[in-house]
């Protein structure tokens, strides 16, 4: 590969990115989020530039990025009633902060030899990747089906002697509810069992609201039980990607976590995250948007963007064939349908039309979902939202339901996920129409058949699949083919 100027990399850069699904202006629904505020934006890529090539391996050699760290979980700790001798560390996304929470509590009790955790379904998925790594068994509760909330008295009585932590969220993601933390929480206290709060996407923007809704349900650290906290800067703190934190009641329940190893020559590798060697940038750029925005400044982001969550959540309540699947308690929305159309196909339509919105897959007995995250920067365009929303339903209904083939149902059905091969996965392609040139992989532009065909398999047979496709598409290609 020979030297690229400047110029054409950006050029090609730009040619590439004209793909993506936008970042600002509040039309991406899912993934990014969008304060509306050009001037912490451009500060926040500033800083990140600015401090790219600092390193947090070591904070002897990068004192600054401490003491930001120390600062930013201090203001963390105030928003989320963090008691005296509270501590938190900084992590690269709300999935490692689950992780070390998890982490955490298995270390902490190596005398159970099979450690389990109490999850309601809701959970994030997270749970289930630190359950993989770490071999906690993921103990699933069903959630009330009207509310969507975990059940308590559900939960209480799965835990047991094994048990090492219980999970509730505030709120969940797929739904937008806060569990019913209070009660969850003094089970897991009663039975001397860990109780994580995963407010990764809430407890940025759940506290600015509590003025306004002080009927909200309860779940920071002022409930007795909570012993950890995940709240992600980069979703409402509306920082770049990707920082979140991890606070603890106390420091003793943080140090399971931490790592040292003199077992070398070379230095002693001391971590109090996954991460050894870590940019700087994004802790340095989260640090100076959040004191950039200010307090003030969030809850009235928080207050925007809840404001809203609502108007749409009305609008929806508006459209015959739509229904909130559960009331928000924030700024998520998660929406089904009648039987006159699918969440698949407007989520499609909804993209054509310049939004971009996230469809959830069935499960258990929870329905398909179409799932809405609201920025403040969302707020003007909730009029065009409204609109557009009203639009892609008339034109899902007059499509119809979609429905995958029988056939395809049935191929891809009888396949065993433990031995799926490639060529079976590259049949189950040509079958499905996403076979392309030379038989590579070739993505729908229409993403709802696709959608219905895994909407109609087993999770873990979903998840077999999907993986197959997630190899396909990260394979290498010739450099510079398009």
């Amino acid at each position: 590969m020979s030297s690229t100027s400047a110029d054409e990399i950006l050029t090609r850069l730009t040619a590439m990115r004209a793909h993506d699904v936008p970042t600002h202006g509040g039309r991406t629904l899912a993934y990014v989020y969008d304060s509306g505020l050009a001037e912490a934006d451009a500060l926040g890529r500033e800083v990140l530039a600015l401090c790219g090539s600092t390193n947090g391996l070591d904070p002897t050699a990068f004192p600054s990025l401490l003491t930001m760290e120390q600062e930013l979980v201090a203001t963390a700790g105030r928003l989320l009633d963090a008691p005296s001798g509270f501590a938190g560390v900084a992590t690269s996304g709300g999935t490692e902060s689950v992780l070390l929470a998890v982490l955490a509590a298995r270390d902490a009790r190596p005398d159970v030899a099979a450690p389990r955790m109490v999850l309601p379904t809701t959970a994030h998925a997270a749970f289930h990747k630190a359950a993989h790594y770490f071999r906690v068994e993921p103990v699933l509760v069903d959630v009330d089906p009207e509310t969507k909330r975990a059940d308590p008295v559900a939960m209480a009585a799965a835990i047991d002697d094994s048990t090492v932590l219980v999970v509730a969220s505030a709120p969940s993601y797929a739904h937008g509810v806060i569990d019913p933390v209070t009660a969850i929480a003094a089970a897991a206290r009663d039975a001397g069992v860990r109780c994580h709060v995963d407010a990764c996407i809430g407890g940025w923007v759940l506290p600015f609201l509590r003025e306004d809704e002080p009927d909200q349900e309860p779940w920071t650290f002022a409930v007795d039980g909570v012993t950890s906290i995940s709240v992600d800067l980069h979703k409402y703190g509306y920082t770049p990607k990707g920082i979140s934190l991890l606070l603890h009641r106390s420091a003793d329940l943080r140090r399971s976590h931490f790592f040292a190893s003199a077992g070398w020559p070379g230095y002693t590798m001391l971590n109090t995250t996954m991460q050894s060697t870590k940019s700087g940038g994004p802790l340095a750029a989260a640090w100076a948007v959040v004191r950039h925005i200010g307090m003030d400044g969030y809850r009235a982001l928080a207050r925007r963007a809840r404001q809203a969550t609502i108007a749409v959540a009305a609008a929806v309540s508006d459209i015959p064939a739509l229904a909130l699947a559960a009331r928000p308690d924030a700024t998520l929305l998660a929406i089904t349908t009648d039987e006159t159309c699918d969440v698949f196909t407007i989520a499609d339509e909804l993209l054509a039309r310049g939004w971009y919105a996230q469809p959830q897959l069935a499960y258990g007995d929870l329905p398909a979902t179409l799932h809405l995250s609201i920025s403040a920067a969302t707020a003007p365009s909730v009029p065009a939202l409204v609109a557009d929303l009203q639009a892609a339903t008339d034109a899902a209904a007059l499509s119809g339901p979609v429905a995958p083939s029988e056939d395809l149902v049935a191929a891809a059905s009888s396949v065993d996920p433990a031995h799926l091969d490639d060529a079976t996965v590259a049949g189950l392609l040509a079958v499905a129409g996403m076979t392309g040139s030379g038989g590579s992989l070739a993505l729908p532009e229409r993403m709802a058949p696709l959608n219905a065909l895994l909407d109609a398999l087993p999770a873990e047979l979903r998840e077999a699949l999907l993986l197959a496709v997630l190899d396909r598409l990260t394979r290498p290609r010739p450099i510079g083919a398009h």
